[in-house]
């Protein structure tokens, strides 16, 4: 659909209007009531596009169908006159498809409805006419139906339209889907859906969330797709940052109407909400010093806490009000102060006076500017992306994006669809508060059950006082910029503000202490649904998330960080999550193991997937009380977790409103720091009745053994409430595991989700229908997907990686890079990297063409044009994927960086002791000599996780060395411990007359010499000319010696001797050290757009007018500054005369004479700056660049706006640009331009 604005639409002639109107619309008399009959035409040639014929017709049809439909269904006031019109184009000899298209609806808002509709099926023919449709309405919308090759030519018109002025939003009926999540039993090709993804993508259209599928067809209505969808431009979604678009229900057709939805009105008074920006404002500090101090509150200190908050909540409102102002508004203002001295300044020349006032008035819209992107960072939860950058666009879209996701508009509550307002916060409330209140049905008993206890001194280490360091400790390793809670304070209040309210909170604390609680209100609580999916109807189809009061995070944190530190002792090595030293990639190698193994033996097994429902929120309070005494936990302890758990107040927080005020007597809070380890030690209760099953003979799960080594029995693995249990294919087994769950359900309260729970024979076993009816879950089969890994597949499949490649490719949508600076693109792409690929990348090899498409994103999101084209990509990315010391941007080549992560499972191999998934690999494979590595695995079927690992020991172990403890692990002469080599290399001789060539450290050391030495032995005694040969051997040997630690194993070459993924990806790369500035070009504090500008022009590689001629452009190549050289990258920056007019005044005022080397990389290589000072070699620095940056963008605007360089001008605008430019990145001295020129001329 593409919308027009009002003012584009009045910019064209009465003749032009008449004639489009005339080309587009038939009459729209109420006489016209039979729908224009279809004419068919011949078949298509076989020239043709399959289903398409040369010719085409616009047939007018439907039109009062149309409108009847609406009146009927009371879409909106049918007051819109000519607003209204349908236009179908048919596909002659295309008679299977139905032709006959309901139209889509547009509504601003509840009271608005001054729109339009078109309705169609479009042929190439039509596309261009689409820009022709102007109307007098508020809006024009088209809806676009049309085959593939036909919707080429519709996004290239897309794209005409939306790089305009022009407000865009496009309705798209794709017979090709957009991803595979969009549709059920429909199959389509792999090239169409690639094309379909990007191509909208490179238009800048945003998809905007339906709930539902929007088409079904198949035999009896199997098959179910989303083939409609509302493309819009980000413009529109600027103007309708709230839209929606929702399903309507369909008479007839077998596609469903949709309804596109500006936004509803305010339902209600929005909490209060401290603003990050706030601390940005000068002397905010002071003033929260002295509203905090000036509040004077009696009662128990967490009284007096809450107290002050609620009477610093009404000055901040009030300061906010009368001061501080609308943000909008205040940052208007001050862009106009500075477009008023603009003005004045073109028509005569300002005086000194004049010029400081100017430079004030730049650097109050610098402020208000950086406060905007604080706020809209704040409100976006992008805190990947640094501030500072002028991302502001991006951060205000992906707010609106959040907002719009997490938008209720409707849900259906136990089968029952609730679709006004106030219906559905009830619901809601109502639901949760049921939810959350537990019954009273009998509770098994665990008392005979026998868990693991922490050690009497480590239960008193948990309940020592609080110190000031511990909380302060816990208060900064908090991320400032997260949601708040009911309090409306954000952690960044607590942490900016911590010396000012720091005594009242230790207060508190030492209350919590001394009486095991503290005031209710702090422990109040808003709870929020975010969806799971996308279109996302059912209350089961939305997470629960809890957002807490600052106060109570900080202690729930500090109270966390104790209990991690002993938690391992009470977990069972079954359990994966939340343990320092455990990963969940532990847990998906085993699995795939346990798999592997009974794939290759030939034998039969059963995987159960099981899902706890509601896990966090159906846990019983008096169970997890249970569960922590049996642990050994002390009474104080248990009294704190109790007054944390048992207090909680919950609200509601719909659309943004607080709705309810209830309390809950079951559950614990995600978002609480403390939910995740008082829910594995739950869990434990599960594992350990599965284990007794086990011991009891009643469940067999998977023997892994090699040989005559030791069998590793696996049953089941848990991660936090994700459990696979692994059992032999027979029925009683299933009958027994049932037992256990019902068991664990009557104890904890937490009951299996058999709907997503799932049965996976492996191997050939009969009867899996009726094994899985003894649980009473489905029957699933293999691959399938464990903790968002692959499980089960192919060790080499490609196909594993869709998922990754579709997540990817949303996370970098090309929109996003129009409002992302290179910076941010650059760190979106690493943020990227980090968050999808990189975590299956950690454990599967990632086959090559798989990273060739990937790394083909990361690049066109690199290098994309603003209109979505993509622009030439200036440097090697070989060049980018090198650290930012030689030359590249610090991203990283996917198959190299592949290496070294699986790598890594070598070095975690080598340093594990007695971790479950290094003992599964030792008893599958078997362990060479003193158990450093695996023996070899082979075979070529099964699931082979392992073995692609194993490729990459041999250039793992050729980076490590041993550390010798009692070197009873380590081969005096063969393994690397002394030295950089070994000692067979070093001291061939004497290896040759090595009594024992494997013998280890420990044979050579001779404890019965004085404080021990080394004794060599060895088959003959030494000639003459071999005693220096000894000499330098023990000279080599004096500073190791034997001691009572275990062997172990250090990463050559890293700082602390641990493995680093990045230093790993150093070595496999081994890319020669390359002469780059980067110190000079990456300078802290200076704009990135500016340094990566600088990067790009300190390799040549700015697309100059020389380097256009090279590319093949014929243009005349005159430089555009002083018109008399041809224009080069040195030459605009360096030699031009208008350049060195600017590098003049800067050596000028240091009294320095500079002979100015070829290029730009010579530049900056020499631009050393030790004569003027400690305290302006970062101005000094800087320098250069910020001279490239203002040439650069005059040169610009000479090419591309044309006019007269004003030389003089020029000068006097860098010099006081550079000074407010310096005063605001960098610590300045000085509030006058004469004294901060004194300043930076001074040494």
């Amino acid at each position: 659909m593409a919308l027009l604005t009002r003012t584009s639409r009045l910019a064209l002639t009465a003749p032009q209007r008449i004639a489009a109107l005339h080309t587009t619309l038939p009459s729209l008399s109420s006489e016209s009531a039979a729908p224009a009959p279809y004419s068919r035409a011949p078949p298509p040639s076989s020239t043709s596009p399959a289903g398409l014929s040369k010719a085409a017709e616009f047939v007018i049809s439907k039109v009062d169908d149309l409108l009847n439909w609406a009146r009927r269904g009371s879409i909106w006031p049918m007051t819109f006159g000519l607003a209204c019109c349908a236009v179908e184009m048919m596909h002659t000899g295309a008679a299977r498809y139905d032709l006959d298209r309901f139209g889509i609806i547009f509504r601003p808002s509840p009271r608005q409805s001054d729109c339009m509709i078109v309705a169609g099926t479009l042929t190439n023919k039509m596309a261009p006419a689409l820009r022709k449709c102007v109307f007098l309405t508020s809006y024009f919308l088209c809806s676009v139906w049309a085959f593939l090759d036909v919707e080429n030519v519709v996004v290239m018109e897309i794209g005409v339209i939306t790089t305009t002025s022009a407000i865009g939003a496009w309705e798209n009926s794709c017979s090709t889907l957009l991803t595979p999540a969009n549709r059920i039993r429909h199959r389509n090709s792999g090239s169409a859906l690639e094309y379909l993804l990007v191509r909208p993508q490179k238009k800048h259209m945003i998809d905007v969330v339906v709930v539902g599928y929007t088409w079904s067809g198949g035999l009896n209505n199997q098959s179910w797709a989303r083939l409609d969808r509302f493309l819009v431009s980000p413009n529109w979604i600027d103007q309708y940052s709230r839209a929606t678009q929702r399903r309507l229900p369909r008479p007839i057709s077998d596609h469903f109407p949709i309804l596109l939805e500006g936004g509803g009105l305010r339902r209600g008074p929005y909490p209060f909400k401290f603003e990050n920006m706030w601390l940005k404002a000068e002397g905010f500090k002071e003033l929260i010093e002295g509203w905090w101090q000036g509040i004077v509150v009696r009662g128990r200190p967490s009284y007096r806490l809450a107290a002050k908050m609620r009477g610093l909540k009404h000055n901040l409102k009030i300061w906010n009000k009368e001061v501080f102002g609308r943000l909008e508004k205040n940052k208007a203002e001050a862009l106009q102060q500075v477009e008023r001295w603009d003005v004045v300044e073109e028509e005569r020349a300002l005086s000194e006076e004049e010029l400081g006032q100017k430079k004030t008035a730049k650097e109050n819209y610098s402020k208000w500017v950086s406060m905007e992107e604080v706020h809209w960072r704040q409100l976006s939860r992008e805190i990947w992306l640094r501030e500072g950058d002028r991302n502001t666009g991006f951060f205000h879209r992906m707010a609106n994006a959040h907002r719009r996701v997490n938008n209720l508009i409707k849900i259906k509550i136990n089968g029952v669809r609730l679709t006004e307002d106030q219906d559905v916060r009830d619901g809601i409330v109502n639901a949760y508060q049921h939810l959350l209140s537990e019954n009273s049905d009998w509770k098994a008993d665990i008392g005979g059950l026998v868990l693991k206890q922490i050690s009497l001194s480590e239960a008193d280490a948990l309940e020592l006082p609080f110190t000031e360091a511990e909380i302060y400790a816990a208060l900064m390793g908090m991320n400032g910029d997260k949601a708040p809670g009911p309090d409306g304070f954000t952690v960044a209040f607590w942490q900016n503000c911590w010396e000012i309210v720091k005594e009242d909170v230790l207060d508190m604390f030492k209350e919590f202490y001394d009486q095991n609680s503290f005031i209710k209100s702090l422990n109040h609580t808003f709870l929020v649904l975010i969806p799971k999916k996308g279109g996302a109807e059912d209350l089961g189809d939305y997470r629960p998330i809890n957002l807490l009061g600052g106060l109570y995070k900080l202690l729930a944190k500090v109270l966390a960080n104790r209990l991690k530190k002993i938690i391992d002792k009470v977990i069972s090595p079954d359990q994966n999550a939340f343990i320092k030293g455990r990963q969940i990639l532990d847990g998906s190698l085993i699995a795939n193991e346990v798999i592997d193994s009974w794939q290759k033996r030939g034998e039969k097994g059963l995987i159960c997937k099981l899902d706890i429902e509601k896990a966090f929120d159906n846990i019983n309070w008096q169970f997890l009380l249970k569960v922590l005494h049996k642990m050994g936990f002390g009474s104080k302890w248990i009294g704190w977790m109790w007054s944390c758990i048992s207090t909680i107040k919950y609200s509601m927080l719909v659309n943004g409103v607080p709705a309810g005020f209830f309390s809950s007597s079951k559950g614990l809070r995600q978002g609480d720091p403390l939910s995740p380890y008082l829910f594995i030690m739950g869990m434990e209760v599960l594992s350990a009745l599965i284990s007794r099953a086990v011991e009891g003979g009643f469940i067999y799960g998977c023997r892994i053994w090699k040989g005559r080594g030791q069998p590793v029995n696996i049953t089941h693995l848990l991660f936090a409430d994700d459990t696979i249990v692994f059992c032999e294919a027979k029925k009683e087994s299933l009958l027994y595991l049932s037992w256990i769950l019902l068991w664990f359900e009557a104890a904890s309260g937490l009951k299996i989700n058999l709907e997503k729970s799932m049965v996976i024979p492996v191997g050939e076993v009969e009867g899996a229908l009726d094994m899985a009816a003894e649980i009473g879950c489905k029957v699933g089969q293999l691959p399938t997907v464990y903790l968002g890994l692959p499980l089960g597949a192919p060790n080499r499949a490609s196909s594993v990686w869709d998922g990754v490649e579709e997540k990817m490719r949303r996370k970098l949508a090309l929109w996003k890079r129009h409002f992302l600076s290179k910076g941010g693109r650059i760190t979106l792409i690493k943020s990227t990297l980090a968050s999808i690929p990189l975590y299956q990348m950690s454990l599967f090899r990632m086959p090559k063409s798989v990273a060739r498409r990937l790394e083909k994103l990361q690049r066109n999101f690199l290098w994309g044009g603003a209109n979505g084209g993509n622009k030439a990509h200036l440097i090697k990315w070989e060049v980018v994927c090198t650290d930012k010391k030689k030359g590249g941007l610090g991203l990283r080549k996917l198959i190299w960086l592949n290496k070294a992560l699986l790598g890594k499972w070598i070095w975690r191999f080598a340093r594990a002791k007695e971790e479950l998934w290094k003992k599964v690999l030792e008893a599958k494979y078997g362990k060479e000599e003193f158990g450093w590595r695996t023996k070899k695995a082979n075979g070529v079927f099964g699931v082979g996780v392992w073995k692609e690992i194993l490729k990459e020991s041999t250039w793992c172990w050729d980076n490590m060395v041993f550390k010798v403890g009692k070197g009873n692990k380590v081969r005096f002469w063969i393994d690397p411990w002394c030295g950089n080599n070994v000692l067979s290399e070093a001291f061939p001789d004497l290896f040759s007359m090595a009594v024992q060539r494997n013998a280890t450290v420990e044979d050579y050391w001779d404890q019965n010499l004085s404080q021990g030495g080394w004794s060599l032995r060895l088959l003959r005694d030494f000639n003459d000319w071999e005693l220096g040969l000894v000499d330098n051997m023990l000279v080599e040997l004096r500073n190791y010696r034997v001691s009572m630690e275990e062997d172990s194993v250090f990463w050559r070459g890293g700082a602390d001797g641990l493995f680093k993924v990045k230093e790993a990806y150093r070595v496999l790369i081994n890319a020669d050290e390359a002469a780059f500035p980067h110190s000079n070009v990456w300078v802290a504090k200076v704009p990135t757009k500016i340094t990566f500008f600088a990067w790009e022009a300190t390799w040549g590689k700015v697309l100059t007018l020389d380097r256009l001629q090279r590319r093949g452009w014929h243009l005349p190549n005159r430089c555009f500054l002083c018109g008399c050289e041809e224009e080069t990258i040195n030459h605009i920056l360096i030699h031009c005369t208008v350049a060195k007019g600017l590098w003049d005044i800067i050596l000028a005022l240091c009294g320095v004479q500079w002979v100015f080397p070829n290029s730009v990389k010579e530049v900056l290589s020499s631009w050393k700056g030790s004569f003027v000072g400690r305290k302006r070699k970062k101005v000094w620095k800087s320098i250069p660049l910020f001279i490239f940056w203002t040439i650069w963008k005059e040169r610009n605007r000479l090419a591309f706006k044309g006019g007269v360089l004003a030389f003089q001008k020029l000068k006097t605008s860098f010099v006081y640009n550079f000074w407010g430019w310096a005063k605001v990145y960098i610590d300045m001295e000085s509030n006058s331009l004469i004294g901060f020129l004194e300043w930076i001329a001074s040494k």
